[in-house]
């Protein structure tokens, strides 16, 4: 892999730590968002986004987690995507870190990855107007169910703050996104540009709520390893 941006160099996989590294100590939680898209804006190849991943990518995607707190997805990404818990520890702790689930409804399959295969307990941040059964069935598969009285922004980044999950990863999906995008709450996007043509009718990276202004994002890094591009942005107000 090589660095094309800021400083041109060969790059070792030991070496993407200290280029992803999060802000020593930002006082708050801090949002990176992760996506992967087509050369033409597609998020998805038949519904999922592992028909766009390339070995960059994913190894990318390994480091991102394990820089992480807290892996924070919306439910119908985590369905579609068949998550499960996270692998490899967080660097320098002894456990990875944790998967919380936002979901309305708590509409989530016991059976799923999320509970079945994971080394520590995934979190459903969903509030009291979700089904008891739900819910209960959910605290019965191992889940952390959290009712909160929204599922706004910042109520869920409060909930994750006050767990101490301040290096916040979100990896989508786009209505999640939008939602941190709308209450200015993004401070970071990596973004991989996969070198295929898709078209289809995937969706875009992000969408919601508008009626706000464009928020400019400063070119902080760009790698490239066999055709795929590996973005870095940081929110400029940052």
């Amino acid at each position: 892999m090589r660095r094309l941006l800021p400083d041109p160099d060969a790059l070792a996989p030991d070496d993407l730590p200290a280029v992803y590294a999060y802000p020593p100590d930002a006082g708050r939680p801090w949002v990176r968002v992760n996506f992967v898209s087509s050369l033409d804006g597609a998020v998805s190849v038949d519904g999922r986004s592992g028909g766009l991943g390339t070995p960059a990518d994913k190894m990318v995607f390994g480091i991102l987690r394990r820089l992480a707190d807290v892996v924070l997805v919306g439910a119908g990404t985590a369905r579609a995507e068949r998550y499960r818990g996270a692998r490899r520890p967080t660097i320098g702790r002894d456990a990875p870190p944790p998967i919380a689930v936002v979901t309305g409804s708590a509409a989530l399959e016991p059976d799923l990855g999320l509970f079945t295969d994971t080394s520590v307990p995934t979190i459903v941040l969903t509030t009291a107007g979700a089904p008891a059964e739900r819910r209960a069935t959910l605290r019965g598969a191992g889940a952390d169910v959290v009712e909160l009285p929204d599922l706004t922004p910042a109520t869920l980044l409060g909930e994750l703050e006050r767990r101490g999950l301040r290096r916040v990863l979100c990896e989508g999906g786009p209505a999640l996104h939008g939602d941190l995008i709308a209450v200015g709450a993004v401070d970071e996007l990596c973004l991989t540009l996969s070198p295929l043509l898709a078209a289809g009718d995937a969706g875009r990276i992000a969408h919601g709520p508008g009626g706000r202004a464009p928020e400019g994002m400063a070119l902080a890094s760009v790698l490239e390893e066999d055709g795929t591009l590996l973005l870095r942005y940081v929110r400029t107000a940052s």
